[in-house]
């Protein structure tokens, strides 16, 4: 486990020659205690151990950082991390700020991005965490653009110089369990939103599971946010940094759409192409904006899918062919799968009482073909729909 006194020892000479041998020794013995042993002598076991742990913490690190293999991580902190890719995507927001907080920065994945564009202050109550983004801060040269504030913000005097902003990413997590709400985070929205007549924007990250409901009635804009197709997390933007109501933001993509008030849009049929929509368009509440914008219908009042006669790749939504719909009858499914040669398929429900793992048991599969099955609800009845992903048609966004 890290410690202050092993980071320090990993970011002298020795260590660093301790975290190359860990790499080699990992290359062969992947088992972390033979690994270590590997190690010692010449390096001494709380050394040997250290080095090893970060080798293998960068290795995980890197789908969430490209810099991980010169970065130092702590285990709890980077779960906890915001992919770089999501945190540059919100710094870019704060711009145009001189100075902006960072509260809650644990090991400081926003407090690196937010540091690209301002001069930043990281304020968390743990010191290893602060000591680690010191660290990584001077390996990617944003050492002056930093500065790091140990303390609780419940006590802290916090003074806020005019035209600051600040980002705060309120704790989450109580004794090994998750909190609810936003008032059940640590600090609880209504202290965070203390700070914002001082402010000249502020920002809160939220889980993604946040209910609208909660933050209705707070003037603030609500951003769902997906990276590669896996919803990440959401934020609120309050003044200067507000610039709508609703946000579904798409990465790597960049992509974003907004909207308040869902268009009116009648249900029609499964035509040739169904768009499954980015988890972010769902959360956000935007699917029937991002059908009028493409000039797709629902199939059904309450299901996501969107049907249209074209092809058209949005970044905002998975596109399918439809090779054939009918009412779901198991021997009907079999009968198109056999006529298709397909042996491998997947199976996505979205309100259909039909239970996937019933259906994977009882279908033979024999072909050497692909397909998607889609178990939903059209014109009142349960119905099939097979399908394929399209990827290399014409693109039209919205």
């Amino acid at each position: 486990m890290l410690t202050s006194e092993l980071l320090a020892r990993l970011q002298s000479d020795q260590g660093e020659r301790a975290l190359e041998a860990a790499a080699a020794a990992l290359a062969i013995e992947p088992d972390f205690l033979r690994a270590a042993q590997r190690l010692s002598p010449p390096f001494a076991e709380p050394l040997a151990r250290a080095a090893v742990e970060q080798v293998q913490l960068r290795r995980r690190a890197a789908r969430k950082f490209p810099e991980a293999s010169r970065l130092f991580f702590t285990r709890e902190g980077l779960e906890q991390a915001t992919p770089e890719a999501v945190a540059r995507n919100r710094a870019a927001r704060f711009a145009a700020f001189p100075l902006v907080f960072d509260f809650g920065a644990g090991l400081g994945g926003d407090a690196l991005a937010l540091a690209q564009h301002s001069q930043v202050m990281a304020v968390d109550r743990h010191r290893l965490p602060l000591q680690v983004l010191r660290a990584n801060a001077e390996r990617l040269g944003l050492a002056d653009r930093l500065g790091i504030v140990e303390g609780d913000l419940r006590r802290l005097p916090l003074r806020f110089p005019p035209g600051a902003g600040a980002f705060c990413d309120p704790g989450r997590r109580a004794g090994g369990r998750r909190l609810r709400g936003v008032q059940a985070a640590e600090p609880p929205l209504h202290v965070v939103l203390e700070w914002l007549p001082s402010l000249a924007g502020l920002a809160v990250k939220v889980s993604p599971a946040v209910r609208l409901d909660e933050v209705r009635h707070l003037a603030c804009e609500v951003e769902f946010v997906s990276l590669e197709g896996e919803l990440k997390e959401a934020t609120l933007w309050f003044g200067a940094l507000r610039r709508g109501v609703r946000r579904a933001t798409v990465l790597p993509a960049g992509a974003t759409l907004e909207g308040d008030v869902e268009p009116y849009l009648p249900t029609g049929p499964v035509r040739e192409y169904l768009l499954e929509p980015d988890p972010a368009i769902l959360r956000a509440g935007l699917v029937l904006r991002l059908g009028a914008s493409l000039g797709a219908q629902p199939i059904a009042e309450d299901i996501s899918f969107l049907s249209l006669d074209e092809a058209c790749l949005s970044p905002f939504a998975r596109t399918y062919r439809v090779l054939e719909s009918a009412p779901f009858r198991l021997k009907s499914l079999q009968a198109m799968l056999d006529e298709r040669d397909i042996g491998r398929l997947t199976v996505k429900r979205r309100g259909s009482a039909v239970e996937p793992g019933e259906i994977a048991r009882k279908l033979r599969l024999r072909g050497e073909g692909e397909a998607l099955v889609i178990l939903t609800r059209h014109g009142g009845r349960q119905t099939m729909i097979l399908a394929e992903r399209v990827r290399d048609e014409t693109s039209r966004k919205p």
